[in-house]
């Protein structure tokens, strides 16, 4: 692998909460910052399109989603999102060929201690360099098929559609 591409389209993983109301914003996106920090040497190269929530992503951020990473020369796409909508935005991407992309998120902000953001970046990381072209996504500790998980909300994990 050259290099990653990386998108970010904001989520949970680049949330930052405030003591004095319970709104949140979101930040800046963490990867760079969490790559840089775990000694990283892959190149690598952010593209930050989307600040949102996942349950606030579009059709029309969803093609400017595609669109972006269909624009690019690089085979290798990791895309940070929100976990709420991550499969339905997968679905959009399985049109662009060629490419090996994988969606990862967190279930509760980078900024947070003993979040799943590290591991959950890791695991898309490792993903994105040993598969084949296709879509995937990286949570919880393993690779699905998009058309084969869904996100339990109440357990709030990622499990396989029955």
């Amino acid at each position: 692998m050259e290099e990653l591409l990386i998108v970010t389209t904001g989520g949970t993983i680049d949330k930052i909460y405030f003591d004095d109301k319970s709104d949140y914003q979101i930040g800046d996106p963490q990867i760079g910052t969490i790559l840089r920090e775990l000694g990283v040497t892959l190149r690598f190269n952010v593209i930050p399109i989307l600040r949102k929530d996942s349950l606030h992503i579009t059709d029309a951020d969803r093609e400017l989603i595609r669109a972006t990473i269909a624009a690019q020369p690089t085979a290798h796409v990791l895309v940070t999102h929100g976990t709420d909508s991550m499969v339905k935005t997968a679905a959009v991407l399985g049109s662009i060929p060629g490419k090996t992309i994988v969606l990862t998120g967190a279930l509760s902000p980078a900024r947070f201690r003993g979040s799943d953001a590290e591991f959950n970046i890791g695991c898309a990381i490792g993903a994105a360099q040993s598969l084949p072209p296709g879509v995937y996504i990286a949570m919880n500790g393993r690779i699905w098929d998009p058309a084969r998980v869904r996100k339990n909300v109440a357990a709030n994990r990622f499990e396989p559609v029955e």
